[in-house]
């Protein structure tokens, strides 16, 4: 799977079921391993602080199926 397949996929909570937005980057260590994938905030406060967003491990990752990336955060 390619890191763009994974940007189309909603990314989703499931422990309140928030549709926490899509990935937007990921964040690579000194041995080229992805350490993290940083997620665009689904939020009106969003426009107002560009830039932000939120990282989770692949230790979060629960499912990813078709449509959507569950996650346990």
């Amino acid at each position: 799977m390619l890191l763009s397949d994974l940007q189309t996929k909603d990314i989703i909570n499931m422990r309140d079921g928030n549709n926490l937005g899509r990935i937007i980057d990921a964040k690579i260590d000194n041995t080229g391993k992805i350490t993290c994938f940083v997620a665009e905030e689904r939020k009106f406060i969003r426009k107002v602080t560009r830039g932000s967003g939120m990282s989770f491990g692949f230790d979060k990752i629960k499912k990813i199926g078709e449509d959507v990336i569950l996650v346990d955060l």
